[in-house]
């Protein structure tokens, strides 16, 4: 820049980012697609009951450290919170199954982890070391992953998160105080506070409330709107990149080269400043990475404001906004192009083949909206400019992502300033009640978008106006007592079901009797074994089953990955042998009358965690059961395709569209329009 050669660093710039995008996209597309994005939907699924492949896996967690670092050096618009969130849950998915066999990294004493809610409240306090991580925020993460995340919670998890958080907050100062030489690079930059704002004297009255919901209403508007046109444009990179992993390199690249082409030109349209004369806390212009006083272009003694947050890292763009006493150092129309560019990377950036997370690029557009509305109401208020960024950034966190508890610790940990609690409080509660009356959070939609079956917390109006037996699909695939190996073989083959009920009947029962569940893990194991019958009778007169097979030998496979049917060979002569299935069936399955109403089948559904739900019939004079509900017969699309007549009614929730709002001022028009004829 200083000898004039701005060709020669603009491909200086754009390469380095070109490579090290691309290297995370090939991680991505062609070793773990699973670690693409952000992860907080894929751990929420995870923790709601939804193993979905490779979400977990060591590939997974290897791609998605290499791939955050080089998404985040390539000057794209994502942030490292979100990957870290993941990460933290891969760590703890590892320990709870024991490591990996796969890579040789076992450790035979965490098997006493391997069991399904262990490993869930591993998992959930792995995602909440890893918000603790990201923000240095250790109460925020704890918040985080009992808002967001996780969806069963106890008492005893409170304490684990809590611990795990702590331990967090240790190390991070320990290694602060190793770094404090210089040796780590930008790490510890701001301590363990991010954002420091505790010097700043805050003094507001009660007129000052006044831009403040101001604040909170934009916030929740362009939130909502946000969310929209990401769901929009994910719907579109769905397409491309489901047509194969060239596509997807093709799309980074785009990306990449947009992002450095926006970077590199913006500063062009910001006009050079000269440096504030007197004491500064900085020299003007800036010499080295960071600062509020970037020359670039601009000639000796003066500086280029745009450049000042565009050419920064993301953490020290969000420092300029947020810093106090800096008035005059920002051009309103410098924010503004800002704002309008961040904003639109941040919604094509994310859905591209690396590790993005959306904390950071929603923080700095907030911020910079919110500065552009003090620098609006600063004749009329007390506060500072860098505070309504901090408020600017609430808002459009709330806006987006829908939380308050965990979001307003967070944003207090990272500011380091307590008497801003009352006002990030009240602009929370408003920007998600503005966009709640639009559309659903972030997350939420991604998950929805996915496909993955996310049950809610609350069943849907319309439930309640149905039964368990009403939403039972299918021929219900049963097995007897004591079964022949040929016809557990078919079963399998021939069905994807993960549980089949047992039944007795005569001669072995005196009448048809529900005898439990068994899974089809379990008889994989039974098949692999070949601990097989010659006759049909009980296992026990051939000794006790409990003797031939241990715990280990059911316990879930580490990273969803056990023995298929089709690497089990059973030759002609077993197939005629008979396995008993009493001893490993589970014989106490939760069970629901048919005539049950289906809104509180849900509620016990998601409270217990359950994966599979029994309904008996109200007749004893019926066969002993009628169906088996699993979380897919809950999903509205599953419940309203059975009944179609539940779309035209008004059990649904209120959300404000454009054709309910064209609906409303006809409605309005026409009834005044009567009343004056009438008159």
């Amino acid at each position: 820049m200083l000898q004039k050669r701005y060709a020669l660093a603009f491909g200086v710039y754009a390469g380095s980012n070109f490579i090290l995008v691309i290297f995370a996209a090939v991680l991505c597309a062609y070793i773990a697609p699973a670690a693409a994005g952000s992860g907080i939907p894929e751990v929420k699924a995870y923790l709601n009951g939804i193993d979905a492949p490779g979400i977990l896996s060591p590939s997974t967690l290897i791609v998605k450290i290499l791939g955050s670092i080089c998404a985040v050096s390539g000057s794209l618009d994502v942030g490292k919170e979100g990957p870290l969130v993941h990460t933290g849950a891969c760590i703890a998915s590892l320990l709870g199954q024991g490591g990996s066999k796969r890579y040789h990294l076992t450790w035979r004493w965490l098997r006493y982890f391997k069991n399904d809610r262990d490993r869930r409240d591993l998992i959930t306090c792995g995602s909440a070391a890893g918000v603790a991580a990201a923000f240095r925020a250790p109460v925020g993460g704890v918040l985080f992953a009992l808002e967001e995340v996780s969806s069963w919670w106890r008492s005893a998890l409170l304490w684990r998160t809590f611990f795990t958080a702590a331990v967090v907050a240790v190390v991070l100062r320990a290694l602060k105080d190793f770094c404090e030489t210089g040796k780590c690079g930008l790490f510890g930059k701001g301590g363990l506070i991010m954002f420091d704002i505790s010097s700043v004297k805050i003094s507001y009255r009660t007129t000052d409330l006044l831009p403040v919901i101001i604040l909170g209403i934009i916030g929740g508007l362009i939130g909502s709107l946000f969310n929209y046109l990401l769901d929009k444009i994910l719907r579109v990179y769905n397409l491309i990149n489901g047509r194969g992993p060239i596509f997807k390199l093709l799309l980074a690249c785009t990306i990449s080269i947009i992002t450095s082409c926006c970077c590199f030109g913006l500063p062009w349209l910001a006009k050079c400043t000269p440096c504030p004369k007197g004491k500064l806390p900085e020299e003007c212009p800036t010499v080295g990475r960071s600062g509020n006083y970037k020359q670039f272009h601009c000639p000796a003694g003066h500086y280029n404001d745009l450049a000042s947050l565009v050419f920064n890292t993301n953490d020290d763009a969000i420092r300029n906004l947020f810093s106090s006493g800096t008035a005059n150092v920002f051009h309103s129309s410098s924010v503004l192009m800002f704002f309008g560019t961040i904003y639109m990377l941040g919604l094509f950036t994310y859905g591209i083949p690396v590790p993005s997370g959306l904390f950071i690029p929603v923080i700095l557009a907030g911020a910079t909206y919110g500065r552009l509305v003090g620098m609006f109401m600063d004749p009329f208020t007390n506060l500072d400019q860098g505070l309504f960024a901090v408020l600017g950034a609430a808002s459009f966190l709330g806006g987006s992502m829908r939380m308050t508890v965990s979001l307003c610790v967070i944003l207090l940990e990272l500011t380091n300033n307590l008497y801003m609690l009352p006002l990030i409080m009240l602009v929370l509660l408003i920007s998600k009640t503005v966009a709640d009356t639009f559309n659903s959070g972030i997350y939420d939609q991604i998950v929805h978008m996915k496909g993955l079956p996310y049950l809610e917390a609350h069943a849907e109006p319309y439930m309640r106006q149905l039964t368990a037996g009403d939403v039972v699909t299918g021929p219900l695939v049963t097995f007897a007592g004591i079964e022949k190996v040929g016809n557990v073989v078919q079963v399998l083959r021939s069905t994807k079901h993960n549980g089949f009920p047992v039944i007795d009947e005569p001669p072995i029962s005196e009448a048809p009797v529900l005898c439990g569940l068994v899974l089809r893990s379990h008889l994989l194991v039974l098949l692999k074994r070949k601990k097989f019958l010659p006759s049909r009778t009980f296992a026990s007169t051939y000794g006790d089953p409990s003797q031939q097979f241990s715990s280990v030998d059911f316990a879930k496979p580490g990273s969803g990955k056990g023995f298929k049917l089709e690497q089990i060979q059973v030759n002609a002569e077993e197939m005629e042998m008979y396995v008993d299935l009493h001893p490993f069936t589970n014989t106490s399955p939760y069970t629901v009358v048919e005539t049950m109403s289906l809104a509180k089948a849900l509620v016990l559904f998601r409270q217990v965690g359950l994966r599979h739900l029994c309904v008996v019939p109200k007749s004893s004079e019926r066969s002993p059961i009628v169906g088996i509900l699993t979380r897919h017969d809950f999903m509205p699309e599953h419940v309203l395709g059975l009944h179609p007549y539940l779309k035209q009614n008004n059990w649904k929730r209120l959300r404000l569209r454009p054709s309910m709002l064209n609906t409303v001022v006809k409605k309005a028009s026409s009834q005044y329009f009567n009343t004056e004829n009438v008159a």
